[in-house]
C-alpha cells in the first residue's frame, strides 16, 4: 500500500485485514489523538490515521491552508486502501475534511465510505464567522486551553510553542477559508453518524442534525457528556460506537470471503 508520510497505519489483529477506519484529527492535532483506537477495535479493522503536514515527523514539510489541496492530497493516498470497506472518523476540522474526501472517494473513484462519523463540528455550509488564527499567541493559546483536548498541556512549555503554532495556525486559516455554499456540497451515499459534547461551546448539539443535509442515506446524532474533546474523556464510549459498525463490516465481510462451507 502506497500510504507514504500521510497515514499512520496500525495492522489489523490477526493480520488479515478485512474494514479500514480512517481517522482525520482536529486543527493543530496530530496522528497521536488516535493513539488508543487501534487496540479497541475489532480485530480484522486496519486503523489508518492521517498525519498533516507541518508537524512532529512532518515539521519540515510546508503546512497545507486551503481544503481543497489538503483533501485532494488525502484522497490520492487512499486510493490504494479501497479493496476493503472503509469507515471514516474526522474531529473537529477533521469532520470537514473526512467530508470533503468521502465525496471525492465516491465521485471520482466509485468507492462509497460505509460510514462517515463526524465530531464537534456542524455541516459545513453552517458554519460561518471564524477569524482565530488572527489572534495574538497569548489569545490564541487561552482558547486552546478553554478546549481542553490531548494537546492542552503542551501549551504550559513555552519552548514547544514555535513548533505547535505555526501548524495550528494554518489549521485555523484553512478552516476560516472553507465557507462552501450549500449548492456547492453534494449529497454523499454514505450514512452519517454525527456526534458531539453536551457542553461543546463550539458546536451546540442542535447543529449536529444538519449534518442530515449531506447525505441521501440519513444521519443520526450521538450525544455525550463532555466539552469539544468528549473523545479524549469518553474514549471508551465512542470506541464502542464506532467497533459496533466496523464489526458489521468484519462479519459481512467474513461471510463473503469465507463462501459455502
Amino acid at each position: 500500500m502506497r500510504s507514504g508520510t500521510w497515514l499512520r497505519r496500525h495492522a489489523a489483529e490477526g493480520g488479515q485485514t478485512v474494514a479500514r477506519l480512517v481517522c482525520f484529527p482536529h486543527a493543530g492535532g496530530t496522528a497521536a489523538a488516535f493513539q488508543g483506537w487501534p487496540a479497541r477495535l475489532p480485530a480484522g479493522v486496519e486503523t489508518l490515521v492521517v498525519q498533516y503536514p507541518g508537524r512532529q515527523d512532518r515539521i519540515s514539510e510546508p503546512c497545507i491552508e486551503d481544503m481543497t489541496e489538503m483533501a485532494d492530497r488525502v484522497t490520492a493516498v487512499l486510493r490504494d486502501c479501497c479493496d476493503v470497506p472503509l469507515a471514516f472518523f474526522g474531529h473537529s476540522m477533521g469532520s470537514g475534511l473526512a467530508y470533503e474526501v468521502a465525496r471525492r472517494l465516491e465521485r471520482d473513484h466509485g468507492t462509497v465510505v460505509s460510514r462517515l462519523f463526524v465530531s464537534s463540528r456542524t455541516a459545513p455550509h453552517h458554519v460561518h464567522g471564524e477569524k482565530r488564527h488572527l489572534l495574538s499567541d497569548e489569545d490564541l493559546v487561552a482558547s486552546m486551553r478553554a478546549l481542553g483536548g490531548p494537546d492542552a498541556e503542551v501549551y504550559d512549555h513555552p519552548q514547544l510553542l514555535p513548533l505547535i503554532l505555526p501548524p495550528l495556525r494554518a489549521d485555523l486559516r484553512l478552516l476560516d477559508a472553507y465557507r462552501p455554499e450549500r449548492a456547492a456540497l453534494p449529497r454523499i451515499q454514505a450514512p452519517v453518524t454525527a456526534c458531539g459534547g453536551d457542553s461543546d461551546h463550539t458546536c451546540p448539539t442542535a447543529d449536529l442534525a444538519l449534518w442530515e443535509e449531506l447525505t441521501t442515506a440519513g444521519a443520526e446524532v450521538r450525544i455525550h457528556p463532555g466539552g469539544h474533546h468528549f473523545l479524549r474523556t469518553h474514549e471508551a464510549d465512542v470506541t464502542d460506537m464506532v467497533s459496533k459498525h466496523l464489526l458489521t463490516l468484519v462479519q459481512t465481510r467474513g461471510d463473503t470471503t469465507d463462501g459455502p462451507s
